[in-house]
């Protein structure tokens, strides 16, 4: 009696493991579809080089599951101010102007709102227009998308959402990497060293700080303080005020040309800027010699 007893106390273990198996199976097998982005704050970064043309993107899905899906699955796309509001609040909580904001809707087309991923493919992607040339370097952009339900689709609820950010890239700085130069030379005759971070700003042309003025994160000083370089098809360089700054470029200097060159040492590569210029800030005048040098590492 006491080994029927036993026997009959192991056949509900056995059901339950059974039913736990199949519960287990079918959950590997469904095939449950995402959006495909980081997983910090379903971000996905598109780096756009800044041509003067129409730039081809993708916004992607993916499925899934132990197999591959049987048959089509279809997800529908829809613009979701609800995306970025959650991405501010939890990066910037109530600081506004650091907040990210949605690309102008003239920056980009989306023709079909919809990601297919066919049978038998686990990824399905739709494409983005995107015409980047005049977006600030000082601004985060993003397309804010939703998946909605779509009959007979399950989506995955955490990966339903999309922030598809742009950054802009020319061939002297970028915006999805640190663009940092090392700055020699002189400031009235005085021997001066640092570092300066380029911004890209279209496509032969960046911004920087002048000078030996300190960087700080805002707009008034920013107009201020910086000046813009524009490259020409023979390499010389063009300076220019970025907004409210007094400079003047000085030209007829045979060790600060006003030249951009790309100069290969041992097998590296190096963008590298000579620059003479003035400039006026605050009634004081200061005479500027500088090399700007960055390894090119990509």
């Amino acid at each position: 009696m006491k080994r029927k007893y036993i026997a009959m106390l192991a056949l509900p273990l056995v059901l339950t493991s059974c039913k736990d198996n199949e519960i287990f199976e079918k959950e590997m097998y469904k095939n449950v579809v995402a959006l495909i982005s980081s997983s910090y704050h379903n971000t996905f970064q598109e780096v756009v080089p800044l041509t003067g043309e129409e730039y081809t993107g993708y916004i992607a899905a993916s499925s899934g599951g132990t197999d591959v899906p049987a048959s089509n699955m279809v997800i529908q796309l829809e613009e979701d101010q609800a995306a970025l509001d959650k991405y501010n609040r939890a990066l910037y909580d109530a600081d506004e102007k650091l907040y990210a904001k949605l690309l102008p809707r003239d920056k980009y087309v989306i023709e079909d709102y919809k990601i297919q991923i066919n049978a038998g493919e686990r990824t399905g992607r739709t494409m983005v227009k995107l015409r980047a040339d005049g977006l600030s370097p000082d601004s985060t952009y993003f397309i804010s998308l939703k998946a909605t339900e779509t009959p007979g689709v399950e989506l995955n609820t955490l990966k339903s959402t999309i922030l598809y950010q742009i950054q802009i890239r020319n061939d002297y700085a970028s915006q999805a990497t640190n663009s940092l130069y090392t700055m020699t030379g002189a400031a009235n005759e005085i021997v001066t060293a640092g570092n300066k971070k380029m911004f890209p700003l279209a496509k032969n042309t960046v911004r920087l700080i002048t000078g030996t003025e300190a960087f700080e994160n805002n707009l008034e000083h920013i107009n201020k303080t910086s000046m813009v370089l524009e490259v020409d098809e023979d390499k010389k360089v063009t300076i220019k005020p970025f907004k409210d700054l007094q400079i003047k470029q000085l030209d007829g200097d045979s060790r600060y040309p006003n030249t951009y060159t790309l100069e290969e040492i041992y097998g590296r590569k190096f963008h590298v800027f000579l620059l003479s210029y003035e400039y006026t800030i605050n009634k004081k005048t200061i005479h500027m010699q500088e090399e700007l040098r960055m390894e090119i590492t990509n």
